[in-house]
């Protein structure tokens, strides 16, 4: 193609993202894949969705072989320029308030440590009442 070797920024290559005007970003390079988006075993829909971001994970994630890998040289227009592709941002826990044991009172935990044994049984004396057959 005639753009061997170019750099490009991640917004010129994200208006190339239709069906007639196909574009990609995978390991830091730019493919023009629009003449492989009817021949792509997992339809276009899934290229064209790729489009405007650095699609290497997706890329990688399919698990493409060898000869798929080997047919991109064909695609391939020139370079992207990383410092403006969007960092990926990590996944931090939202902060939670420490929860103190020592707030329950002990009095409250003793009443239910006998209350519930208590419950537990009057119930099954009270489905075993319930249930018995008159003999």
């Amino acid at each position: 193609m005639g753009g061997e070797g170019k750099v490009y920024t991640l917004a010129e290559v994200s208006q190339h993202n239709n069906a007639k005007d196909c574009w990609l970003v995978i390991d830091g390079k730019v493919y023009n894949v629009t003449k492989f988006l009817e021949d792509h075993p997992g339809g276009d829909e899934v290229l064209l969705s790729a489009t405007g971001k650095d699609a290497s994970d997706d890329f990688e994630d399919v698990g493409h072989s060898t000869t798929a890998r080997a047919m991109m040289d064909e695609f391939y227009v020139g370079d992207i320029d990383t410092a403006t592709i969007p960092t990926k941002k990590t996944y931090t826990p939202p902060k939670q308030p420490h929860y103190d044991q020592d707030k329950t009172s002990e009095f409250v935990i003793k009443l239910l440590q006998f209350l519930v044994p208590l419950l537990i049984l009057g119930l099954a004396f009270g489905i075993r009442f319930y249930t018995k057959s008159p003999a």
